[in-house]
């Protein structure tokens, strides 16, 4: 997909991050993942971010993450774009970057660089770097070791075209008004916090039109019903669905560090699915706390 085109459909609707579904052994599940975007597609999201971070990106090998952006891409045939993770040191990114045009990916979602905590100006490097070396659009990550501000992130703007997108995992939305009153529509805006949506609302106010929802990886109707809210700044509808179910569930959530690729998982095989367990270092829910999950899924769709 241009670029362009590309911005404007991720600005348009609800954006989820698929999980990535392994076998017992370990290894990739690809009829599962499969069966699973197939189901997702359905509800019509405006983008899917396959192998991103609730899609364990940092756990896939080269070779696996080739095979899970392709099975996405030809289960969607089209009708969905899809974006790819993207990360690492510069070489190493550029060989996803690389592994994901291959494979049939629309965009690439970058991540910050590997452990490192660098300077703007080596930041501005990196991510030129990776933008040149594809012809896909751009989305950066602004989170953790690479917290990008509005001076730092127009001086990426101007030197990469295909620079399309920009994701915030912070936050602060002192940060977010600037950058977004300094860039305007040059780029699209995605809230990346986990559970996105307790940000939603406020951030709407802020030109952020959109946000990735992991809830819709096992509650696709209820997610899109809450987006729809969010859009019409439905007060009443956000207030109590936050305070029903997804505030009860960043409780579970928050028990223990990366639970919140954690309990994702623990909601797709509470539908019935089988995406099996979280890879290493990260940790599945105990069995209390898969329950108490089940308990507040009950009734919802």
């Amino acid at each position: 997909m241009d670029p362009k085109a590309l911005a404007a459909q991720i600005g348009s609707g609800l954006l989820s991050f698929p999980v990535t579904h392994f076998r017992a052994n370990d290894t990739f599940h690809e009829s599962s993942y499969r069966e699973h975007i197939a189901w997702l597609n359905e509800y019509s999201p405006a983008g899917l971010f396959a192998a991103g971070g609730t899609g364990e990106f940092f756990s896939l090998t080269l070779d696996e993450f080739s095979n899970v952006v392709r099975a996405a891409v030809e289960e969607t045939a089209g009708r969905i774009p899809i974006l790819a993770g993207c990360g690492y040191g510069t070489a190493i990114a550029k060989q996803f970057a690389a592994a994901a045009e291959k494979a049939g990916a629309d965009g690439l979602l970058l991540f910050p660089p590997y452990l490192v905590n660098p300077d703007p100006e080596g930041l501005i490097a990196h991510v030129k770097a990776v933008c040149d070396s594809t012809s896909l659009g751009v989305i950066v990550y602004s989170r953790d070791n690479a917290i990008l501000k509005a001076d730092t992130l127009a001086r990426m703007a101007d030197l990469c075209p295909n620079l399309i997108g920009f994701k915030d995992g912070v936050g602060d939305i002192e940060t977010m008004t600037k950058i977004y009153l300094k860039l305007g529509d040059r780029l699209t805006y995605v809230g990346g916090l986990p559970t996105a949506e307790t940000f939603a609302l406020p951030y709407l106010e802020m030109g952020v039109t959109t946000y990735s929802s992991a809830i819709f990886n096992f509650l696709p109707q209820w997610a899109m019903d809450f987006y729809a809210a969010v859009r019409r700044k439905d007060h009443a509808h956000v207030s109590r669905e936050l305070r029903d179910f997804v505030m009860p569930y960043i409780d579970i959530r928050d028990r223990r560090k990366g639970y919140a690729v954690s309990i994702v998982k623990a909601g797709v095989k509470l539908i019935g699915r089988t995406p099996g367990h979280v890879r290493t270092p990260l940790t599945d829910l105990t069995e209390s706390e898969l329950a108490s999950l089940k308990a507040l899924m009950a009734g919802r769709s």
